[in-house]
């Protein structure tokens, strides 16, 4: 029996800026939750904990660059050392909340500009993965499949869930398309399901070009800022349900 995780992206509200979370989190299985450096805040962090633990999610930390006016979302340039640091810390901010809320903090995802970096720099994803290691070393890195960070977190011997996008398209080299071109993110509902059905029961994806290549799913990434996806949220499980694909937390 096929198994899939279904993550998403939340507490990124800050300020006057709010996304509305708990739409989603009947739909999920895992939520990847910001720890206040590219979005959340103290507030935010604390209720979107609440929330998640409400709804039986595994919760994970999701550092980003410390951004919040680019979201997280433009290269910046540190040192592996720092890059360790900022995650560190994120990870310590989001347990303290997990921690006093009586509920485990099972995984990390890097966000936006860190996540694709390290996708492509193996010393950048070593720095993530070494600062998981130190602090946890039961934390499991989701990554982008095929890609560093999941050669680093077989490099440091800690768990990982090879991650992929419904919504989102990939090039021939197996990497997502920039946010920046054309065609980069599933629109309609139906490609992005389609897409989805095709990665977990044959282990394939089509890329931008027409090619068919070889990718390896455990976890799929939802993002809660779509216009699409909640409606893709509860697409998905109808149709993993159709097809006898079995939605649950990694390790669950």
């Amino acid at each position: 029996m096929i198994q899939i995780d279904l993550n998403c992206d939340l507490g990124e509200s800050f300020g006057n800026y709010k996304i509305n979370d708990e739409q989603i989190m009947p739909h999920i299985t895992s939520a990847n939750i910001a720890c206040g450096l590219h979005a959340g805040d103290p507030f935010v962090i604390y209720e979107t904990v609440k929330i998640a633990k409400q709804y039986n999610l595994a919760i994970g930390a999701h550092p980003g660059f410390p951004d919040l006016l680019g979201f997280g979302r433009r290269e910046m340039k540190f040192t592996e050392d720092e890059i360790y640091k900022i995650v560190l810390y994120q990870i310590g901010a989001l347990y303290s909340v997990c921690k006093v809320n009586q509920i485990e903090l099972s995984h990390l995802k890097p966000h936006g500009a860190l996540y694709n970096m390290a996708a492509t720099n193996l010393n950048l994803a070593l720095a993530i993965t070494k600062a998981m290691k130190e602090f946890d070393p039961s934390l499991v890195l989701y990554g982008l499949a095929n890609s560093k960070l999941i050669e680093a977190a077989v490099e440091m011997n800690i768990p990982f869930a090879s991650e992929v996008f419904a919504d989102r398209t990939y090039t021939d080299e197996g990497l997502l398309v920039p946010r920046n071109q054309a065609n980069s993110v599933h629109h309609n509902t139906r490609d992005a399901i389609d897409q989805a059905l095709q990665i977990v029961t044959s282990k394939t994806v089509t890329t931008i070009s027409g090619k068919v290549i070889p990718i390896q799913a455990d976890t799929i990434c939802i993002h809660s800022d779509s216009d699409i996806s909640i409606k893709l949220a509860l697409e998905l499980q109808t149709v993993f349900n159709d097809n006898q694909i079995i939605v649950k937390p990694i390790g669950a």
